[in-house]
């Protein structure tokens, strides 16, 4: 299936000379999209660390990499060389800095793994300067209606496909679950990737030696989504130190695992400083119904804040409120330092608009404030037209997202 992601590196290809570091989940689709980038240029390699061909090729350093990608030769337009997984070589830094360094401007090249690229850095000069990060996400209501890039952050409402929504919900949104929509073959595909994450990533790529109690520490976030990270009584119930979960935290952070969001404190009296709250990539693992539904919209805004950061639309981030008072609201989205909408996600709309939207509203400043619920059905209406506390379907909200 055409995904936005393509589109995205099309752009690059045509506006930026940087190579293109596509980083994200395992399973999110980032070779297949680099495999169809073949579309955009006749002259199209394709190298994975993992291939043992491939692999010698790569180890037989910059002239031998461009020997057998035929930069040698004259073509009209650079062509497009992929490097997928390559930060498992252990001077894969090195590496793609003489590489883009003697070959500049004569190529395009697309960098991806399913690790964050720059967290085990293993010595070599820095790149700076010499790529952008796209990150990857998985599917999206948004994503799953179209795939062009819209020129501005939010989108008008669209219907989408009817029950694309719930398909999320119930298989993720990674491509391969949600497409074959088979319980069977899901719960397969989540025992084969759990296994895959802390039986090879995080052995292969970490020093971490305790994977038992790694996996146990997965096991407690996945039944904590969406609640205050406390490290102190997670690092009781794995016999660690609350240092040690921290940094388990940052590495598991670090493969996609999960990703925490901080409070936001900027002019909000008597505002929660200290713990983030931690959701899954994945948020299928979350059991409690209510908590998936969260997770889902989480997900949804951090796939939007990535993508509008690392597109130049500007500086955005998401968080949470919570004060002393446990007034909370779930998220709120900023926008170049500044707040800019807040979303509260409840499953049933029969319990009306909760007055902590209308008191965080005020207290920040933020444009819109949005309580996302489940039980409504879409309606073709803008929601960031409203300025006031506004009760909006999920189907409409997301949709306006990317």
């Amino acid at each position: 299936m055409k995904r936005l992601y393509l589109s995205l590196i099309r752009e690059h290809l045509d506006s930026c000379g940087q190579m293109i570091f596509l980083v994200g989940p395992r399973q999110a689709g980032k070779t297949t999209v680099s495999l169809m980038a073949a579309e955009l240029n006749d002259d199209f390699t394709y190298l994975n660390w993992d291939n043992l061909d491939h692999r010698k090729v790569i180890l037989s350093g910059v002239a031998g990499v461009a020997g057998y990608a035929g930069l040698d030769r004259l073509a009209a337009r650079p062509p497009v060389l992929v490097f997928d997984e390559i930060h498992k070589y252990g001077k894969w830094k090195t590496f793609l800095k003489g590489f883009y360094d003697t070959h500049k401007g004569r190529v395009r090249i697309i960098v991806t793994g399913s690790s964050r690229l720059d967290v085990y850095r293993k010595g070599g000069d820095s790149l700076m300067g010499r790529y952008f990060s796209y990150r990857m996400h998985q599917l999206s209501l948004a994503e799953l209606g179209r795939v062009d890039l819209p020129e501005r952050e939010i989108s008008p409402p669209s219907p989408g496909r009817r029950g694309d929504l719930e398909k999320l919900l119930k298989n993720g949104g990674f491509p391969e679950p949600f497409l074959k929509d088979d319980p069977r073959f899901l719960n397969r595909w989540r025992k084969l990737r759990r296994v895959q994450l802390m039986k090879e990533d995080i052995r292969d790529l970490s020093r971490i030696q305790e994977l038992g109690q790694m996996e146990i520490l997965g096991e407690v976030l996945k039944n904590q989504s969406g609640r205050l990270t406390n490290y102190t009584r997670i690092a009781g119930r794995i016999n660690v130190s609350s240092a040690t979960v921290r940094r388990w935290i940052r590495t598991l952070e670090g493969f996609f695992y999960c990703f925490t969001i901080q409070p936001w404190s900027k002019n909000v009296p008597r505002s929660l400083l200290k713990e983030p709250k931690t959701y899954l990539w994945d948020w299928v693992d979350v059991d409690d119904e209510g908590r998936r539904a969260e997770n889902l919209v989480a997900s949804h805004l951090l796939k939007a804040v990535h993508y509008w950061t690392d597109r130049g639309l500007g500086e955005y981030g998401l968080w949470f409120f919570r004060d002393k008072e446990k007034r909370e609201v779930d998220f709120l989205v900023s926008r170049n330092g500044k707040p800019w909408f807040l979303v509260e996600v409840k499953l049933s709309s029969r319990s009306g608009i909760g007055g902590n939207l209308a008191y965080f509203q005020k207290a920040t400043g933020a444009d819109h404030a949005f309580q996302v619920v489940f039980d409504l059905d879409y309606v073709g209406e803008d929601c960031f037209q409203r300025k006031r506390p506004v009760i909006v379907p999920a189907a409409t909200f997301l949709s306006q997202l990317v």
